[in-house]
């Protein structure tokens, strides 16, 4: 995903200077335009329900001269909220777009700082549908060493002794997951092991081409503690007449996950929280991470919880109800968030 990211890096770099090229002379002019009421920070939102009470709040108002600017099938959305010049982008689902559409944010524009929110499913028992939570860490689990079948834990991972895979991580074991079993043991799966991989990451103030490793990104330690301020806030708790069992918290939480798979499986929840220790489970967060990491970008993500991943019941995905809900708290602590970090 992230090589895809530096190839849309590569054909912008090689093509910025020339009037005929991916940019045209009047779309660098309106990024100039723009820039000098720059630095912004840059608010990344993965969909259009998520978005859209933001832009419909009036704590959001639109610049009047440049309110948007479409560019590589992306609309980046110029103005100010409390008092603060933003951009706000909608990327669209998936680490792959969220990736993309960073990046594209941050080489056109001068971002002093990143803002992520939307929805998540949950993995944390202690947690319940509508909080809000603010992840220290974020990592791609999507990212896998798929283990040939009879080989285990000690066996060394195709590729691993030349560095490009490791076993320090930890694997999901699929045959714990069967139904079967003989003898008071798991039945072998052919399906064997998944061993969790980091991402390649080449930084910008690295040796061009030369690969460092990221499992768990952090998020900037001024906003995280900035965050901490939030967590005495309340927030929406009734979707018309279903309502949750208490007013949803925000909290700041160890770690967060994302991945290209939407997690509607109860095992696999579990298997997340008790092995890494996740509260929110997304698909565009950690891709943000990667790239203001590796532009060395400030970056916070915050994500409501819109569901129980995998439910606690038989019952249909609670997403489907909450979601809205979620939504607009993720909205409200994001825009107290902003206001706390610019006082």
């Amino acid at each position: 995903m992230l090589g895809l990211v530096i190839l849309v890096w590569g054909v912008w770099s090689s093509t910025i200077g020339r009037a005929d090229g991916a940019i045209s002379t009047s779309t660098m002019q309106e990024i100039e335009r723009v820039n000098e009421k720059g630095p912004y920070l840059g608010i990344v939102v993965p969909n259009s329900f998520e978005m859209n009470p933001l832009l419909q709040s009036p704590s959001f108002v639109a610049d009047l001269q440049v309110p948007y600017l479409d560019y590589f099938g992306r609309r980046f959305r110029f103005g100010k909220v409390e008092k603060e010049e933003v951009i706000v982008v909608l990327t669209g689902l998936s680490m792959l777009n969220a990736g993309i559409t960073t990046q594209l944010l941050l080489t056109l524009f001068k971002v002093k700082g990143v803002l992520h929110y939307g929805v998540a499913g949950n993995a944390n028992p202690q947690l319940q549908i509508g909080d809000v939570t603010i992840p220290r860490y974020w990592a791609h689990t999507g990212l896998w060493n798929w283990q040939r079948y009879g080989d285990g834990p000690d066996d060394e991972l195709a590729l691993e002794s030349n560095g490009d895979y490791t076993r320090e991580i930890g694997y999901l074991r699929l045959a714990n997951y069967q139904n079967g079993s003989e003898n008071g043991k798991p039945v072998e799966n052919l399906l064997n092991n998944v061993w969790y991989q980091p991402e390649e990451v080449f930084p910008v103030d690295g040796i061009p081409e030369v690969r460092q490793h990221s499992f768990w990104v952090p998020v900037n330690k001024h906003y995280f503690k900035v965050a901490k301020r939030i967590e005495g806030m309340t927030f929406q708790r009734c979707v018309n007449s279903t309502c949750l069992p208490r007013a949803p918290k925000a909290v700041r939480v160890k770690r967060g996950a994302s991945a290209n798979a939407f997690v509607d499986n109860s095992a696999y929840r579990e298997f997340l929280y008790s092995k890494f220790n996740i509260t929110p489970i997304d698909m565009e967060s950690a891709a943000v991470a990667l790239v203001c990491h590796q532009q060395q970008i400030p970056f916070i993500a915050i994500r409501a919880l819109s569901d129980l991943a995998g439910g606690g019941s038989a019952v249909s995905n609670e997403a489907g109800i909450f979601a809205s809900l979620a939504a607009q708290n993720a909205v409200d602590a994001s825009l107290r968030f902003i206001t706390l970090l610019f006082a």
